[in-house]
């Protein structure tokens, strides 16, 4: 069984300037470890959390995702985050995950954070993704998604790492930070938060506290405040052999379609 290593950049981001960010996450990923296997950036990495939709919105052809596929490609790696889409007049908060051999994959955010009025800007994903990445089964989901343990629920282990990529504000990193550990608890797996830091052009400020929890609910790193780039080598025989010691997962109540990414 192939141990994975990934690794989260957190960082600030400029406000609604996306060749900036470019730029600046373009350095970043230079200096991320060679052996890295994924990589993955915060949400909406290119402009910061705006509901100015239709001023910095790309299409899927447009030069973030040209962006994002050569640099998977020179670094050998998967990497992931989410920026503003437009599809058919409408804009979508989208994840998009791109291997090195050029196969890319997408995820619409499901849960739209109503308290900013996201909403009115996006339309809403209907389906989850899962991932396959030396072996290891990942299944990503946007911010606000992490609140809604139906929508995140594993199971009979569908995957064994889940990632939530985020704009999380500072002044609810309580909520944050437990809900990532009962997510990864509950689903027994690993959970991967990957958050910004530095304030938006709303004045929200992101304390990051972007962290990698085990399936036992135990902290593999954690940092906040700081920009930083996070690497850990996650095993996947020690997760087998806990969902074997506990197989709680037998016991889930069932109700859900997933799709299988190769």
């Amino acid at each position: 069984m192939h141990d994975l290593i990934v690794s989260v950049i957190q960082s600030n981001v400029h406000w609604e300037d996306i060749d900036s960010n470019i730029s600046m996450f373009d350095l970043k990923i230079d200096a991320v470890d060679e052996a890295a296997d994924l990589i993955v950036l915060p949400e909406m990495f290119t402009t910061g959390f705006t509901m100015n939709a239709p001023k910095y919105s790309e299409k899927m052809k447009g030069p973030t995702v040209q962006w994002l596929l050569k640099r998977s490609a020179q670094k050998k790696a998967h990497i992931t985050g989410s920026i503003i889409i437009e599809e058919k007049g409408k804009f979508f908060n989208r994840l998009i995950w791109v291997k090195p051999n050029g196969s890319l994959f997408t995820y619409d955010k499901r849960h739209l954070f109503r308290y900013a009025g996201e909403e009115r800007t996006y339309s809403a994903g209907n389906r989850n993704i899962t991932v396959q990445v030396k072996g290891w089964k990942v299944r990503p989901f946007i911010c606000y998604d992490l609140r809604f343990p139906i929508w995140t629920r594993n199971l009979k282990n569908q995957y064994d790492i889940a990632i939530f990529t985020a704009n999380w504000p500072g002044s609810r990193s309580l909520h944050w930070k437990t809900l990532l550990r009962s997510r990864a608890i509950e689903n027994q797996c690993y959970v991967l938060g990957v958050n910004r830091v530095g304030t938006d052009g709303n004045g929200i400020s992101y304390s990051g506290n972007s962290s990698l929890i085990d399936f036992k609910g135990d902290i593999i790193f954690e940092k906040q405040d700081e920009e930083s780039i996070l690497t850990a080598k996650l095993s996947l025989s020690d997760l087998i052999s806990y969902r074997e010691t506990f197989p709680f997962w037998k016991d889930a109540d069932i109700n859900e379609n997933s799709q299988i990414e190769d």
